[in-house]
């Protein structure tokens, strides 16, 4: 038990390099929210419902990270800072990294029935600050999520998902980066590729506007001539 904990401490040291030791560590509200909710899913498996939601109430509290009894989550699972909602049919495998402020949601069914509502996400994916993923979709092995990037559509393994609605920035497997990617967001060429392009639509609309506001100004001068004569009665 005490080897597991080692072992899952460091993981996280890995991957912050904030903190200076292990005890360090132990103060993140991720921690702890991931501590209750393995007592609150052992209830919740054994059908102790009410008390599963009442530890689940409590870590929220507490921690400020919404964790539903019934959601499945593997090891060495990390949320940074906090402020995270997860539903009650989302599935989390190992190794996986979350931002604050990231929503694993789920659809409302039109027959008021449950199910699988919330998403699968698999081992290795990071999911960066304020992100959304929506719906009873799979996000791949080692895929990456971007912050901010709202998810509705399966995610291909080892994909990057950027923007909203997100969309992949078809890096190709081979070119994968294996190691490990902080907030899930890489800073080189596919996402500069989009703000290059996002550049030259805003010139292109700067550009037309422009050439509106020249247009306006020359039927005004036309216009005013026929005013002052009184010829536009």
């Amino acid at each position: 038990m005490l080897e597991r904990l080692i072992a899952y401490l460091d993981s996280i040291k890995a991957r912050d390099p904030a903190p200076r030791s292990r005890w360090e560590v132990l103060l993140y509200p991720g921690v702890w929210a991931l501590a209750y909710h393995r007592a609150a899913h052992w209830l919740f498996e054994a059908e102790l419902f009410f008390l599963a939601r009442l530890i689940n109430h409590w870590s929220r509290m507490v921690t400020g990270i919404d964790i539903h009894p019934g959601a499945k989550i593997g090891r060495n699972f990390f949320i940074d800072h906090g402020f995270t909602v997860i539903g009650e049919t989302a599935e989390i495998g190992n190794n996986v990294t979350i931002y604050q402020c990231v929503t694993l949601g789920g659809t409302n069914p039109t027959n008021g029935k449950g199910g699988k509502r919330h998403p699968t996400i698999e081992d290795d994916v990071i999911i960066g600050s304020g992100a959304q993923v929506i719906g009873p979709i799979t996000v791949g092995r080692r895929a990456r999520i971007g912050a901010n990037a709202v998810v509705t559509d399966e995610v291909p393994e080892g994909a990057t998902m950027i923007g909203l609605k997100a969309r992949s920035t078809l890096v190709p497997a081979e070119e994968w980066m294996k190691e490990f990617m902080p907030y899930g967001t890489p800073c080189d060429d596919p996402c500069e590729e989009a703000r290059e392009v996002g550049r030259d639509c805003i010139e292109k609309l700067e550009g037309e506007l422009k050439s509106l506001r020249s247009e306006i100004a020359e039927l005004r001068a036309a216009a005013e001539p026929s005013k002052r004569s009184g010829t536009d009665d």
